[in-house]
């Protein structure tokens, strides 16, 4: 073309001249006819395939010559589908900006661009590198083979091996050693899919993403390198420095470090703590969670904890539960519940409210506690309980009843606190304070303050009645064996006959202290002070309110007789006084017309013994 041009520029100097070169141009043209016809584009291609369809007869002197049949040479297709992007309102154009060497192959390789060397693409605001490409103009799309790089913006960088490149759909397919950098994050697979149009990244043969703090891996995945969301299949899991994560399914933000947990799940905490859940979220920068679904957490010492909701905070080594809450200790062999539990594993405390309850289930008779509120501590190397208001208990062989109680194992010593009830078998004590002394596991003395009074029923109208300023009961397994009352020691107790145990009748005293010995749940003997005094009356010579000390007072509707009773409420009332005079008012008309037998003398003991009946209420589940 070159020479063409200085012809071009020689002719209009010649033709000035000389007019013999007019003949020399004449010769020129037509030497540029004869080449323009020499080259024909797509000419032989058509004759080549013409030639396929009409074969061509020799002539031949003499001879018929047959015509030879070949076979067709069938058209190779287009290596990709031949579409227009305009068709597509929302595809774009990809523009090849640089390559070192371009070459065609008609034959082979029809509507196809092979590039090598530096090859550079442009396709909306990504540039595609690699060492050598094709490139299908027409169908809007490549294949890049060597050094592959994908650069969108300034925070994403994509590598690999190969990449097949869909213009129109913006569907990028990159394949060995695939590596995609978003920011502080980076992708890694053998195969990973990634649609620029949605601005999502999907693998499916195993991959593998590292952000600044965790590293997570997982046979299926997809990344949003916009939203920085994350989601795992099949065999997921992250590994942190503190704690390791397995799961079935996991969503995860690269951007905020939270793990949506959807799927069952197992988080390990530097051996220490195990967690069980099925959905929840967990912040693995903050290492605080939130637990759904009966998620379980599980420590080392032997403490779990289950709830419909749990938040934990790992760091802070504390957690709380809601609805339908489950903190069990292994080692001590107690459980606390309720629809709101709170636990804290440095300090050791526990707080338990909305119908909580303690089991103490260390012995084979397992005891049920319940308060508003109740909390569980550590006091050096000691436990503490205490529990704040309604306070109500449970157990085969003891229940009771008091406004609070703490308990320790320092002492062994159960303290309640305004106006305690205890119930034993058929025995009923009561006080304004009561301290139950406690050896293994089990009720050994209690200790009555201000007000005491122990009553045992007889049957269903008479009850046998010891007041005073103090009483010990002594118990052994679960029975009453002996009980002191000192001061102002008052006794109403009902002897029976030793032949057909019939009532006799009513024997009321008064002592300084009295002392009753029990032996097979009855009274063995009673032994009172020589400055006592004491009479026997008939039955039906007292009227109803005599039968009673002053503060005599029955609560067999208000105790427990089975674990689900100790959440029953009753209305804040004052206790109802079967009787109101003191003995000291009984007068002497009534005493002359009984005429009751003195037993003021040394101290002795009283014969007849009391059996004691089984009733309803002292039938337990």
């Amino acid at each position: 073309m070159k020479s063409i041009v200085r012809v071009f520029s020689r002719f209009s100097f010649w033709w000035t001249t000389s007019y013999r070169h007019i003949v020399l141009f004449g010769v020129l043209c037509l030497f540029m006819v004869v080449l323009q016809a020499q080259i024909r584009p797509k000419q032989l291609r058509k004759e080549v395939l013409q030639s396929q369809k009409a074969p061509v007869k020799s002539k031949v002197k003499g001879k018929k010559v047959k015509a030879v049949k070949t076979n067709p040479i069938a058209t190779p297709a287009p290596l990709a589908t031949i579409v227009n992007p305009l068709a597509n309102k929302n595809s774009t154009l990809v523009f090849l900006e640089n390559s070192e060497t371009l070459s065609f192959d008609k034959i082979m390789m029809p509507d196809v661009q092979v590039l090598k060397g530096n090859v550079r693409f442009r396709h909306d605001n990504a540039l595609l590198y690699c060492d050598s490409a094709y490139f299908y103009e027409k169908a809007n799309s490549l294949d890049a083979f060597g050094n592959v790089r994908i650069v969108q913006g300034d925070t994403l960088f994509v590598y690999g091996d190969i990449l097949y490149y869909d213009g129109n759909t913006k569907l990028a397919r990159l394949r060995h050693n695939v590596r995609m950098v978003n920011r502080k994050t980076t992708l890694t697979t053998d195969s990973l899919n990634y649609d620029r149009s949605g601005n999502l990244a999907y693998y499916y043969t195993g991959g593998k993403i590292v952000d600044q703090l965790n590293t997570l891996t997982s046979v299926w995945g997809q990344y949003s390198p916009a939203t920085k969301e994350a989601l795992f299949k099949k065999k997921v899991h992250l590994l942190n420095e503190n704690f390791t994560l397995d799961s079935d399914t996991l969503k995860y933000n690269t951007n905020n470090s939270i793990a949506n947990i959807v799927g069952p799940s197992h988080i390990v905490y530097n051996k220490e703590t195990d967690i069980y859940s099925k959905r929840g979220w967990y912040n693995t920068a903050t290492e605080r969670m939130m637990l759904l679904d009966r998620s379980l957490v599980k420590q080392k010492d032997g403490k779990t904890m289950v709830g419909d909701t749990i938040f934990y905070d790992k760091k802070a080594k504390y957690g709380e539960g809601f609805s339908r809450v489950v903190l069990n200790d292994t080692i001590q062999k107690s459980t606390l519940i309720g629809y709101y539990v709170y636990y804290n594993e440095l300090l050791e405390k526990g707080m338990a409210t909305d119908s909580a309850m303690l089991v103490e289930w260390s012995t084979k008779d397992t005891m049920y506690v319940h308060a508003d509120t109740l909390f569980t501590s550590k006091d050096s190397i000691y436990n503490v309980v205490r529990g704040y208001y309604n306070v109500r208990f449970f157990r085969n062989d003891t229940q009771g009843l008091c406004d609070s109680l703490t308990y320790s194992t320092r002492d062994s010593i159960v303290n309640m606190y305004h106006e305690p009830v205890l119930w034993a078998e058929n025995n009923q004590l009561a006080g304004e304070f009561i301290q139950a002394i406690t050896k293994n596991k089990t009720i050994e003395r209690i200790h009555i303050q201000r007000a005491a009074i122990a009553i045992q029923q007889e049957d269903s109208i008479y009850f046998n009645q010891l007041s005073g300023k103090e009483i010990i009961a002594h118990m052994d397994s679960g029975q009453l064996k002996k009980v002191d009352v000192n001061g102002n020691a008052e006794t109403i107790y009902y002897p029976r006959d030793d032949k057909d145990s019939t009532l006799i009748g009513v024997n009321k005293t008064q002592s300084s202290y009295v002392i009753m010995h029990m032996k097979n749940k009855k009274v063995e003997r009673i032994v009172m002070t020589s400055a006592s005094n004491g009479n026997m009356y008939p039955l039906t010579q007292l009227s109803e309110s005599e039968l009673y000390l002053k503060n005599y007072f029955w609560l067999a509707e208000q105790r427990p007789l089975k674990r689900e009773d100790i959440f029953l409420k009753f209305p804040k009332s004052a206790r109802v006084k079967m009787s109101n005079s003191n003995m000291d008012s009984t007068n002497k008309e009534k005493k002359e017309e009984v005429k009751p037998t003195s037993n003021k003398e040394k101290p002795k003991k009283t014969s007849p013994a009391i059996k004691t009946q089984n009733t309803p209420q002292n039938q337990m589940e």
